[in-house]
């Protein structure tokens, strides 16, 4: 039972965690816009993401979605790509994950094929923490770097957005996940120890049990 409870733990952690990915993918909030220098404008507030950008002016909200891919920068070209594959990487290991699953009945009594694919999608979920890793703390990167540096103009400068935050959250979320199915389909169960001292029934005596000890005087 406790093997079956690590792998059910650990694939709602994964799933949990791939919906919140969905969200902070396709979410406008990794970017904000800064009031730094002169430029302190609150009336307005501007947020950028992957997909869309959005202007927030006396509380109206007007979001756009970019006109084309091509024209963003090989930054952000590179953090959708990895974002899309880190959920594909967790669709993929959804289903492998669900089929090898100890209280399952799917593919019958085959323990260690089943074991087998626990393990596989395990570590397709470690991998999609990895993938959605990197493009979360390489826009934080360039966002600090940006921030503190003299040669870009204030209006240009941007803070951390909340989808980062969430986004740090979201890579824990699947890789706790993972790692607790792969634990769940590796660790042994308790192994059945032959019992001595009892006579399985039915089973005749040998002849060692049989004859008495002869006793010489």
């Amino acid at each position: 039972m406790a093997n079956t409870g690590l792998q059910v733990m650990g694939l709602v952690l994964g799933v949990a965690g791939w919906a919140f990915g969905i969200l902070v993918c396709a979410a406008p909030w990794w970017r904000v816009s800064a009031f730094v220098g002169d430029e302190l404008v609150v009336s307005q507030v501007l947020w950028e993401g992957l997909w869309m950008t959005c202007l927030s002016q006396w509380g109206r909200l007007q979001c756009k979605v970019y006109d084309s891919g091509l024209a963003l920068s090989s930054s952000a070209q590179m953090c959708r790509a990895l974002c899309v594959l880190s959920l594909l990487l967790c669709l993929l290991a959804l289903p492998l994950s669900v089929t090898g699953l100890k209280c399952t009945r799917c593919l019958g009594d085959a323990h260690e094929t089943k074991a087998r694919l626990v393990r596989v999608g395990a570590l397709l979920f470690v991998a999609a923490a990895f993938f959605f890793f990197l493009p979360v703390c390489w826009t934080a990167y360039v966002i600090i770097r940006d921030f503190h540096d003299p040669n870009v103009a204030a209006p240009l400068k941007r803070e951390l957005g909340s989808a980062l935050y969430l986004g740090w959250g979201v890579t824990v979320l699947i890789l706790v996940g993972g790692a607790l199915l792969y634990l769940g389909s590796t660790s042994p169960g308790a192994p059945a120890m032959p019992v001595f001292g009892k006579r399985a029934k039915g089973n005749p005596p040998s002849t060692a049990e049989s004859k008495p000890e002869k006793v010489f005087v």
